[in-house]
């Protein structure tokens, strides 16, 4: 039985779709990896496999259904219906991509007439197809079997150094730099600030505009009482005053007129004190909310007190995340530097190459 060999092999950065959301897409690889399309001639089946390290991070076979779908510049996606998962690929180029989608596009043919050669010769033997008994068995695979030959590998130099070719369609969006997680930190204490300074500004009002009802209340209630009590010796004295003019005979009729007048004089008192202790009950319930204000303004004082030391916490992040922005700006300064100054080493290296090329050049004319 013959061993599966590699027949084309590039690199490229491998994602999966998220199983839970089928929408985002998933890294498997924390750098660039090899990708290798695999043959069996013994069962004719072609498979896309990919290791990083040890594991294999993609084992895809090629069936004729299967489409690969180029979605940006240097990025496609093909779906595996048995792994029931789809794959993609970041490219550091899109030469690359084109080359990789054409191989996809030839092997998926190869593997559409292999299926149609295994089906004839099924129907003119009427026995059972080896490729369908063979289809779940894998090959033993190591990574050096992977990297492909030496024709068809793509260089490693290069495409190490590139970029990493990300998912532009259908892709999960990356976290922002620290400059802009700064930003949103400054604007949300900023905006929270201002927000508990109005409410506390608005709150001092209220308070101090309940301060003096509930002064000016306490001081109305106590005058209340006082004239009430004034009433209350009024009515009395009056109903003594009645009662002796009742004894009085000889002045009978004018008793009768006066007993007429205080009876209304008494019960425009006892009317002025029912208004009265309806207005000292109206006072107790404008104490009793008063109160309930006051509690209200404690529980946002409090509060604001709970969001000044959040403010601090956030402050101190951003105080945080502007060290680093600052460290950070400084290595990437520094690595700048190192690769100027690696740049120009190897312009005076190339210079020095060149003279030496001319040199050899002229040795061999004159000889």
């Amino acid at each position: 039985m013959g061993r599966e060999q590699p027949i084309f092999s590039t690199r490229a950065h491998v994602f999966q779709i998220d199983p839970n959301t089928k929408k985002n897409w998933v890294p498997t690889s924390k750098h660039a990896v090899t990708v290798s399309y695999f043959y069996d001639s013994t069962r004719n089946v072609y498979r896309i496999i990919s290791l990083d390290g040890s594991k294999a991070i993609i084992n895809s076979t090629i069936t004729p259904n299967m489409t690969f779908t180029k979605t940006s510049q240097k990025f496609g996606q093909w779906a595996d219906s048995r792994a029931n998962t789809v794959y993609g690929l970041g490219f550091s180029s899109e030469h690359h991509l084109s080359k990789f989608a054409e191989k996809f596009q030839e092997f998926k043919e190869a593997a559409r007439l292999a299926k149609e050669k295994s089906q004839e010769k099924m129907e003119l033997t009427s026995t059972p197809s080896q490729e369908s008994a063979g289809g779940d068995l894998q090959s033993p695979l190591t990574p050096e079997s992977i990297n492909g030959t030496d024709d068809e590998r793509t260089p490693d130099v290069t495409q190490n150094s590139e970029p990493r070719a990300e998912p532009t369609q259908n892709a999960l969006p990356f976290s922002h730099s620290a400059g802009d997680r700064t930003q949103g930190l400054s604007h949300a204490s900023s905006a929270i600030s201002k927000h508990w300074e109005a409410e506390l500004a608005t709150l001092k009002g209220n308070n101090a505009k309940l301060t003096a009802a509930l002064l000016e209340s306490t001081a109305n209630v106590k005058q209340w009482k006082q004239q009430l009590a004034a009433y209350q010796e009024e009515a009395e004295r009056l109903h003594k005053r009645v009662t002796e003019l009742e004894c009085v005979s000889s002045q009978a009729n004018a008793v009768n007129t006066h007993k007429t007048e205080l009876n209304q004089t008494i019960q425009e008192l006892e009317e002025t004190l029912k208004v009265k202790e309806e207005e000292i009950e109206r006072l107790k319930q404008e104490i009793d909310n008063a109160r309930e204000l006051q509690e209200q303004r404690d529980s946002l004082t409090q509060k604001l007190q709970e969001v000044e030391i959040r403010n601090k916490d956030l402050e101190g992040q951003l105080s945080d995340l502007e060290q680093r922005l600052e460290k950070s700006q400084s290595e990437q300064e520094a690595f700048r530097n190192n690769l100027k100054t690696l740049l120009e080493i190897l312009d005076g290296k190339i210079f020095e190459l060149t003279e030496l090329r001319d040199n050899l050049a002229k040795l061999l004319e004159c000889s």
